[in-house]
């Protein structure tokens, strides 16, 4: 048999799976009314594994497993139709319109300089920075009405994610509610009259460490991890001993530090985005990103099924991230952001459906990514 006449098989072939899927999709939306009537749970485990066991008796040994993935692909599809008639009607993610005009008072990480401060001026044009040594003090301030709102560092396009910060989204119930990039331009200060000979050591938060890894390599420098980059500035210059501080040139200045090196990040374009955050769901008109946290069940293709939901809503994912959970068997929790908001009706249904069939679901909220 020729390929044409092969693909032709194929191509009739194709067309029956075509129908039959639009009969399977048609009797799943009839399931759907029924176990709405009947006040009856989408997800029914004994029946997924039923099927999938029936599926794979009926296979020959070499088509067990991609039977199985091809009906789990069709199940999970079939839940998310469904998911979607069981909350047609529920109410949208409660929030009030973000408005940063006006005054407020901004948590910071750090001192004067900080590349934290130095973001606020991407979201405030009149603000106040109360200044905390850590990024968890910021999250508490914010918690117990200190402050309006609280400003940290979240990822950078060198170094990675900033681990600490989706911890404390984790352990605290704040939201996000607008995250700018801002370019980072790294330099090494000292005391005024201070040798680079003499420098030994080198202070700075552990990103900047990093960001800055090549440069300290052809040094030779030690270094020595502080909570932020302005503090470790600070306690440079309050110190006897010929430390050297990465940090940005605002903060050199504005601790009357000496600059001996400019531009020492390992890549030029170098950027870290923050995010600003709140103890009320603030979300601005034009919000296009959605951010939330979740835990998977440790069962085969659990990742790759929660994709699949992101598929059939028709919602673009624009990042993943996965952090360690302490005290467990390499149990994890995931980070997601994607584009929406929540007054569109597919992403108030996708967000019921994760919260309602995951053990572990927050939202984090709902903002415009500012470039």
């Amino acid at each position: 048999m020729e390929l044409s006449e092969l693909r032709q098989e194929i191509n009739a072939v194709d067309k029956q799976i075509e129908e039959l899927f639009v009969k399977r999709m048609q009797l799943c939306f009839d399931v759907a009314e029924y176990k709405i009537q009947n006040n009856l749970p989408v997800f029914q485990s004994g029946r997924e594994k039923e099927i999938l066991e029936r599926v794979r008796n009926d296979m020959p040994d070499e088509l067990k497993s991609s039977a199985e993935v091809l009906f789990t692909s069709i199940m999970d599809i079939s839940k998310c139709k469904q998911y979607q008639k069981f909350f047609a009607d529920k109410n949208k993610i409660e929030c009030d319109k973000l408005d940063l005009s006006g005054f407020h008072k901004v948590a910071v990480p750090g001192t004067n300089g900080s590349y934290s401060h130095i973001s606020c001026d991407r979201f405030f044009k009149e603000y106040s920075p109360i200044f905390y040594e850590g990024f968890e003090e910021v999250f508490k301030a914010v918690e117990n009405g200190s402050v309006e709102f609280g400003v940290l560092p979240i990822a950078n396009s060198t170094a990675g994610s900033v681990g600490q910060t989706y911890e404390l989204l984790k352990k605290y119930d704040l939201k996000i509610c607008a995250s700018a990039k801002v370019k980072i331009n790294h330099c090494l200060a000292v005391k005024k009259g201070t040798d680079i000979k003499d420098v030994k050591t080198v202070y700075s938060h552990e990103q900047g460490l990093s960001q800055c890894s090549d440069f300290i390599r052809s040094m030779g420098f030690k270094t020595s991890a502080y909570s932020n980059t302005a503090l470790a500035a600070a306690f440079i210059k309050s110190s006897d001993e010929p430390y050297g501080a990465i940090c940005s040139e605002q903060c050199a200045e504005e601790m009357g530090l000496e600059i001996i090196r400019h531009d020492i990040a390992n890549a030029h374009e170098n950027y870290t985005r923050f995010i600003l955050v709140s103890k009320r769901t603030l979300v601005a008109q034009n919000a296009n990103v959605v951010s939330v946290s979740l835990a998977l069940p440790h069962i085969s293709s659990a990742l790759y099924r929660l994709l699949t939901k992101f598929s059939v809503a028709g919602l673009n994912l624009l990042m993943i991230e996965s952090r360690p959970i302490a005290n467990t068997d390499f149990d994890a929790v995931f980070y997601l952001d994607f584009e929406g908001s929540v007054n569109s009706p597919d992403v108030a249904k996708l967000l019921n459906e994760l919260e309602s069939e995951l053990s572990y679901f927050k939202f984090l909220g709902n903002y415009i990514a500012l470039d």
